[in-house]
C-alpha cells in the first residue's frame, strides 16, 4: 500500500512523465553533464594555419600604405606589433624579410651612423591593396551592417574600441575604420562615448529591426523543418570530424538539445536560467551569429573572452565550444586557439566567399610565391646582380 501511494503521488506530480521525457526535462531545468572529446581535424586546421601570416602581413601593408611616405622604419612598425599576433620569439624584421615580393627594404643612417631598416611596398602589393580599398568602398554599407549587428548583439548596443579592434580584421573593417569608416561616412549611426572605466567605446545610435534577424532564422526555410519553424525550436547544422565517435548517451542528449527552444541572439535573454541547457543553446546561438559576421567564419578564442559582460553571457561561456564540436571546431594551430564555424566550410573551402576574402586569397598566393622564391634564392640573386 505504501509503494502504491508513493507511485500515485509521483504520478500526480508528473514525476514519472518527466523521467520518460529523458534529457529534455533535465535540459530545461539544469545543465546536463555531457563531455565530448576534442578530435583533431586536419582540414579545419588547414583553413586556420595560413591566417596568422596573412593577417600580420595585411595589417603591415595597411600601416605602410597609410603613411605619408609609404615607407616606414622598423621602429615605427614595431609599435604595432601587438596587433599582429606573431610569436614573441620572432623578430618583426625577420618576419617582414620573409616576403621580399611584398615588402621592399631600404635603410638610412641614424645619428650614430648605424643603418636603420625601412620597409615600403612592392608594386604587386600596392596594386593588390588598391584593389582592396576599392572593394571596401563598394561594400561600405554591407560592412556597416556587420558592425551594426555586432553592436546589436550587446546589451547596451556598445563595445570598447579595444574589443572592436581585436575583431576588425575578422569583420573586414578598414584598418583605420574609426576615421575613414565611422567619422567620414557614418557619424549619424555611431557615436564615440567615454566608458565608466575611462576607455573609449563605440555606441550604436539606432536599432534596426531589419538587421535583428540571425543567420539561422534567415535560412530557416532552407535548413529547418516546417514543424520546427512553427514551434521556434530551430536546429543548428552539425557535422563531425571523420572518425568522431559519439556515444549513445551523447547522441540522445544532442538530439534532445536540438529540440530545445531557440532564443534569438538579438532578443533580451535575462529571463533564462544560466544553469540550463536552454540558456546554453542561446549562448551557442550568439556565437553562431558572431562567427557568421566574420569574413572567414572564424576568430581567435581570446578575441571573445572579454565579451561576456557586453553580450550578457554566463561565467565560463566559452565551454560551449567544447560541448558542441559538431557546430564549432577549436583549432590549436599558430600557438593559440581559433574557433571555426563548421557549417561555413565545404572541406577546406568557404561555402560563401566575400569579395574581401577573394582579394585576401590573392594576397595569400603572393605571400606563398615570395616565400618560395626566397627559399630558391631568387631575391638574393637579384640583389647580388644589382650590387
Amino acid at each position: 500500500m505504501m509503494f502504491r501511494s508513493l507511485f500515485d503521488t509521483a504520478k500526480n506530480y508528473g514525476f514519472l512523465h518527466s523521467c520518460k521525457q529523458g534529457f529534455i526535462y533535465q535540459q530545461k531545468f539544469s545543465l546536463v553533464n555531457i563531455k565530448l572529446k576534442w578530435v583533431k581535424d586536419r582540414t579545419m586546421d588547414s583553413v586556420v594555419t595560413c591566417q596568422r601570416d596573412l593577417k600580420a602581413a595585411g595589417i603591415l601593408v595597411s600601416i605602410i600604405y597609410s603613411s605619408p611616405e609609404c615607407c616606414l622604419p622598423i621602429y615605427r612598425l614595431s609599435r604595432h606589433r601587438g596587433q599582429l599576433g606573431l610569436p614573441n620569439d620572432l623578430k618583426l624584421a625577420t618576419f617582414i624579410r620573409r616576403y621580399p615580393n611584398v615588402f621592399v627594404e631600404s635603410s638610412f643612417l641614424d645619428s650614430g651612423g648605424s643603418p636603420v631598416p625601412c620597409f615600403g611596398l612592392s608594386r604587386e602589393a600596392l596594386k593588390l591593396h588598391c584593389k582592396e580599398v576599392d572593394i571596401l568602398r563598394e561594400n561600405m554599407f554591407e560592412l556597416r551592417d556587420r558592425l551594426c549587428k555586432l553592436l546589436m548583439l550587446t546589451r547596451d548596443w556598445m563595445l570598447p574600441l579595444q574589443t572592436i579592434d581585436q575583431l576588425k580584421w575578422d569583420l573586414g573593417l578598414p584598418y583605420d575604420y574609426q576615421d575613414s569608416f565611422i567619422l567620414n561616412h557614418h557619424p549619424e549611426i555611431f557615436s564615440f562615448v567615454r566608458l565608466p572605466d575611462g576607455r573609449v567605446g563605440l555606441k550604436l545610435l539606432f536599432w534596426d529591426d531589419k538587421l535583428a534577424v540571425s543567420e539561422l532564422e534567415k535560412n530557416a526555410s532552407l535548413q529547418q523543418e516546417e514543424q520546427d519553424i512553427k514551434s521556434g525550436t530551430f536546429t543548428f547544422p552539425i557535422s563531425f570530424t571523420r572518425g568522431f565517435g559519439l556515444k549513445r548517451k551523447s547522441m540522445e542528449w544532442l538530439k534532445e538539445w536540438q529540440k530545445l527552444p531557440y532564443t534569438s541572439p538579438y532578443t533580451n535573454a535575462s529571463h533564462l536560467d544560466t544553469r540550463t541547457d536552454v540558456s546554453e543553446k542561446r549562448v551557442v546561438g550568439v556565437f553562431h551569429e558572431l562567427l557568421h559576421l566574420t569574413l572567414h567564419k572564424q576568430t581567435e578564442r581570446k578575441n571573445v573572452s572579454n565579451l561576456r559582460r557586453p553580450l550578457a553571457l554566463p561565467q565560463k561561456f566559452t565551454k560551449a565550444f567544447e560541448r558542441h564540436p559538431g557546430i564549432f571546431y577549436i583549432s590549436k594551430k599558430n600557438d593559440t586557439q581559433t574557433v571555426v564555424l563548421r557549417e561555413a566550410y565545404n572541406g577546406g573551402e568557404l561555402v560563401q566567399n566575400h569579395p574581401l576574402v577573394k582579394i585576401r586569397e590573392e594576397f595569400a598566393n603572393l605571400l606563398k610565391k615570395g616565400l618560395l622564391d626566397r627559399s630558391k634564392g631568387v631575391y638574393k640573386k637579384s640583389i647580388d646582380a644589382i650590387s
